[in-house]
């Protein structure tokens, strides 16, 4: 039978929608069926995601999207509908709870105008690479049932005078008009400090441009920056956001977490956690979950369910020398 981890992911994913992790769990279900013998059972279980994939039943169908770029916005906006929920990311509890501060206040945010206050909904996000900050924009898209809009930089910054600011300014109207979670990542190469060295004319003017913006913008979106470089960023920036969060490469303990979240529907009693955990250091987020889904596959493709130590630290040293060390 299967374990209680992989019932509850089946029914997460069955909830949210995501057909494809539902499939693959169920087939993982199958295969433990048919090693322990139950071989009727694996073989109902197969038959049925079978039948599914080539006739989806309702609950998996996926929804109809309600918003998307059109004419000059679709090369500066991408739209998505994201499925990452609150409970599908691991957080440091400080930025946790700044994240959950920021739902309950758009949750209750006629509440809070009522009152002649504002809820947050323009927030910085600032830290190294793979720490979660894209994925942040994804959860609170999820989580208010909004469309996730990302602006696509290539199709913004142009090299023809007064061209970047007039694309600049679609992107806020649109902000204005369709409510949703936009997502600039990569800030600093719009908001590069001023005074530096390498600073041009029209990167000046684009600066200008998006703080006015900022400053002037009174829409029901939310507005969401990320960079992993704050300190290029022109401190002006900084003001106009009601809120700055800041991430870092995860603690032993927040490194777990991850590691137990993503291999809950493998076999991991033979994981000696707290060695694991010292092998994760200086590893981000994302590439503790390359890690282990590398050690995962490998896990199947041995036609094993079990993850021991060994292999989750071969597969954790694997992404330290692909991404480079940085201790």
């Amino acid at each position: 039978m299967a374990n209680a981890e992989q019932i509850k992911a089946l029914i997460r994913s069955h909830a949210e929608g995501d057909d494809t992790r539902f499939y693959a769990i169920a087939m993982q279900m199958a295969a433990l069926a048919a090693k322990k013998g139950q071989g009727k059972l694996a073989q109902e279980l197969r038959g049925l995601v079978d039948d599914l994939r080539i006739r989806p039943a309702p609950s998996l169908r996926k929804p109809v999207p309600v918003a998307s770029p059109r004419g000059e916005l679709a090369g500066l906006l991408s739209v998505g509908y994201p499925k990452t929920g609150f409970a599908d990311i691991v957080l440091d509890s400080p930025v946790r709870k700044r994240i959950e501060r920021v739902l309950l206040e758009q949750q209750q945010r006629n509440l809070i105008r009522e009152h002649g206050l504002s809820p947050m909904r323009k927030l910085l996000l600032v830290g190294p690479p793979g720490t979660g900050k894209t994925m942040t924009a994804s959860v609170l898209a999820t989580e208010l049932s909004l469309p996730l809009f990302s602006i696509q930089l290539d199709g913004l910054i142009t090299k023809f005078l007064g061209e970047t600011a007039a694309k600049l300014r679609l992107i806020f109207d649109a902000i204005l008009n369709t409510r949703g979670v936009y997502f600039f990542d990569e800030l600093d190469a719009l908001g590069a400090e001023r005074a530096s060295k390498n600073d041009v004319g029209e990167i000046r003017r684009v600066l200008n441009s998006l703080l006015q913006f900022l400053e002037s913008e009174s829409s029901d979106s939310l507005i969401v920056g990320a960079t992993n470089h704050s300190r290029l960023l022109d401190r002006a920036l900084f003001r106009r956001f009601d809120a700055v969060i800041e991430y870092c490469l995860p603690s032993k303990e927040i490194a777990e977490e991850i590691m137990r979240s993503r291999l809950a529907l493998l076999n991991t009693s033979a994981v000696e956690w707290k060695a694991v955990s010292k092998a994760s250091e200086s590893l981000s987020h994302a590439e503790i979950v390359q890690a282990c889904e590398q050690a995962a596959k490998d896990a199947i493709l041995k036609e094993s369910l079990s993850i021991d130590t060994e292999s989750l630290e071969s597969a954790l040293d694997e992404r330290r020398a692909a991404h480079g060390d940085r201790t």
